[in-house]
């Protein structure tokens, strides 16, 4: 099917007023397409054969069949702050396709919720947002996904005037923590039951019509977002954000600011220059989806018993290391499990901290260590303590049963040879902010094939930079 001949529905219109807010799209001038993703399209059910047609879908100046544009409304936490409104603000939804996708313009104009706010997304925080939402999804992670970009001549004042940009983005939900949060604020009780049909109807179609419905969501968010959160921290990413209102009832990344991968391995290392207090750290992840969690089940206590709610939530953790645990296993190439596994993977930590050795870059390594431990070493000025780590891993591949060979294709199959690094990222803003998108394009190939060779960019698969490394960025990134 062509893309100028999708057709979506307004479901989300047909809840109550309060829900969303009907808005018109400001186009930005003179657009033009920097990129889309074919795979997006795939998954979407469409063709792009019409350049011209998805710079104008993307820009706001001819709409699908059946759209009629709105922004949501919905709350949150913010920093541990409860904030009672909030809503979109820079976002405005399309419609949902018949196969499950809504889409949404980010930057497309302001809305009953910008609060000041002009609406508009920049060129550097669009190509980010593009880009990441791509590149987690080739590395098997739950994510909203980005259809297309499109720049222009637009100019939107930030710290310094910038170029406008959108991002087509897509999701099977756009409902968060913080819609719930809302209408449990405002005692309105009867919109939550509203609302969690509507999730269910969306997200959790399987629960359609069974007793225990309400609850069983709950159970299940807890899961997902366990496993979410486990794969965050097995790849070394660090969202940045995780307000309530940024995290989905679909158990999905959304919302991609100032995030990042990690560069040397830090625990306690935070990408948002904003977040002081490192309340979103790197190893603060687990415990705030948590904490996050458990604003969800006041949220939701008008609807469903509370013991309940909080029984379910107290097996987050255990669900968290098992999902953990079982990621960081095949990471080291191991099938079976050993009792020790956690404290040699702690140990491995410490000296990967101490060491300052880069996340991604030693993981990929170690998926062709054969005994050799001359290219592990050359990653650690003191030597000593990882040799006699290795030493410990030797003895635990020995109870292993399958051949070197069966390991290493496995391990390249876990251990990503590339991931977008805020320093790639910033290398695909700097040419396209020279009118150059070749940097974008390329990056994206690295996000649809992570696993994969790309000799012709074997520069970005090394260490990381040390004038680049653990940048620290704005919520307007």
């Amino acid at each position: 099917m062509h893309l100028q001949d999708l057709k979506v529905s307004m479901p989300y219109l047909e809840l109550e007023e309060e829900f969303h807010d009907k808005t018109d799209i400001s186009p930005l001038k003179n657009p033009f397409l920097i990129s889309y993703s074919p795979d997006a399209a795939e998954i979407l059910g469409v063709e792009i054969d019409d350049e011209g047609f998805l710079t104008k879908l993307t820009n706001g100046e001819v709409h699908l069949e059946g759209s009629r544009p709105f922004a949501m409304c919905y709350a949150g936490h913010q920093f541990g702050h409860f904030v009672p409104r909030l809503g979109d603000g820079r976002a405005i939804n399309l419609g949902k396709s018949d196969s499950g996708w809504n889409l949404q313009l980010k930057g497309a104009g302001q809305t009953l919720y910008s609060r000041q706010g002009d609406g508009r997304a920049v060129l550097r925080s669009s190509i980010r947002e593009y880009l990441m939402s791509e590149a987690m999804c080739g590395l098997h992670i739950a994510t909203s996904r980005a259809l297309a970009l499109i720049g222009s001549d637009h100019d939107v004042p930030r710290e310094h005037w910038e170029k406008g940009a959108i991002v087509l983005r897509m999701s099977t939900s756009w409902v968060r923590f913080g819609t719930f949060e809302y209408f449990y604020a405002k005692k309105q009780y009867d919109k939550l039951e509203v609302l969690a049909d509507y999730v269910i109807g969306e997200s959790y179609t399987h629960l359609k019509g069974k007793k225990d419905a309400y609850f069983l969501m709950f159970e299940e968010l807890v899961d997902r977002t366990a496993l979410l959160l486990a794969k965050w921290q097995g790849v070394g990413f660090n969202h940045g954000v995780m307000n309530t209102d940024n995290m989905s009832m679909a158990g999905l990344t959304i919302d991609y600011g100032p995030f990042a991968f990690l560069d040397d391995y830090d625990f306690n290392y935070t990408c948002n220059h904003t977040d002081t207090q490192g309340r979103y750290a790197f190893a603060q992840q687990p415990a705030v989806a948590q904490w996050n969690l458990s604003m969800l089940m006041h949220a939701l206590s008008p609807l469903i018993n509370v013991e309940r709610m909080q029984k379910a939530l107290e097996k987050y953790a255990e669900l968290y290391q098992e999902y953990y645990m079982t990621f960081m296993r095949k990471k080291l190439g191991l099938l079976t499990e050993d009792e020790d596994d956690e404290a040699t993977l702690r140990w491995l930590f410490g000296i990967m901290q101490q060491e300052q050795i880069d996340y991604t870059y030693f993981f990929r390594t170690i998926s062709r260590y054969d005994g050799d431990k001359t290219a592990l070493l050359a990653l650690c000025e003191l030597q000593d303590p990882l040799s006699e780590w290795l030493e410990r891993y030797d003895q635990r591949l020995e109870k292993e049963e399958r051949s070197i060979a069966e390991r290493h294709k496995q391990m390249l199959a876990t251990n990503p040879k590339y991931v977008l690094k805020n320093y790639m990222l910033q290398y695909a803003i700097d040419k396209a902010n020279r009118g150059d998108f070749s940097g974008v394009n390329d990056m994206l190939t690295l996000a649809r094939a992570p696993f994969d060779e790309h000799p012709e960019m074997e520069s970005f698969a090394g260490i990381s930079p040390k004038s680049v490394k653990n940048l620290k960025l704005s919520c307007s990134s």
